[in-house]
């Protein structure tokens, strides 16, 4: 094989396994090719892909005259190795939390790849936050936030695949969500302290010291209720862009829609 040829594909092989096992590295952590993500996952596949292919050219030359000329297989050998490369520095992140004690070499290595995807999973974790909060309305009433947390678990509920739903616990996110409105609703209504406190000891997730401590300030209370929903229901679309059920719309309220076509798709 030609070696500008044998170069070439030897680091389009390189790119290619790189990508591959980018994405079974990144599977359920969230989106690589995210907005805030995406560049920084193209100059990783880049780097490593570029690296991994260097380094096989290089060990291909070094060994034609030790054992490739008398095998006929050193142009195989250096594209192989090339492609399989990646691969190597992949599995070993993802088997690094079980690897208590790793050698200094490794971490020498491997410390560019670490910080990249340090970076990489922060710039993930900012797309997935964004992407949640696009879809919840702080100015949204108790009321509204309620028919939100129903539709969204609703549509969610459709899409996960049982095991998944049991993993990601969306009923128990859905009914922490409903007590902790229920509560605050209660509030807004004017009921009386002792009406809160039997509300709050009727479910496990309201039945916390965290509350009992504004019992004294019901306004600040609700307010703590309000913003507890909030999270657990970003927490409940996280679940779902983890999933990679990124298309699911954000929830208008009807009373907020502009006609009904907007209406019918919330």
């Amino acid at each position: 094989m030609e070696p500008v040829l044998q170069a070439a594909l030897t680091v389009v092989l390189a790119l290619v396994s790189a990508v591959a096992f980018l994405l079974l590295r990144c599977q359920g952590k969230g989106r690589p090719f995210g907005p805030t993500a995406r560049w920084l996952t193209i100059a990783i596949a880049m780097l490593t892909g570029l690296v991994s292919a260097g380094v096989a050219l290089l060990t291909g030359w070094l060994l034609d005259d030790l054992l490739a000329k008398a095998l006929g297989v050193q142009d195989l050998l250096a594209t192989a190795l090339g492609a399989a490369a990646p691969s190597g520095l992949w599995l070993s992140q993802m088997r690094g939390k079980e690897d208590e004690r790793r050698s200094v070499g490794r971490e020498a290595a491997t410390f560019w790849l670490v910080s990249l995807l340090a970076r990489l999973d922060q710039a993930m974790a900012e797309d997935q936050r964004l992407w949640c909060e696009r879809r919840v309305d702080d100015s949204w009433s108790i009321y509204e936030l309620s028919l939100a947390a129903n539709r969204y678990h609703e549509r969610i509920g459709e899409r996960l695949a049982p095991e998944e739903r049991r993993r990601e616990r969306i009923h128990a996110r859905l009914d922490a969500i409903e007590r902790r409105l229920d509560v605050a609703a209660l509030i807004e209504d004017g009921a009386t302290r002792s009406k809160v406190v039997t509300a709050l000891n009727g479910s496990r997730h309201t039945r916390l010291a965290r509350y009992e401590r504004y019992l004294n300030d019901l306004r600040r209370l609700h307010g703590v209720l309000k913003h507890d929903a909030e999270s657990d229901l970003l927490r409940l679309l996280a679940s779902a862009y983890r999933a990679g059920y990124r298309s699911l719309p954000e929830f208008v309220p009807p009373s907020r829609a502009r006609d009904p076509e907007t209406a019918r798709r919330a």
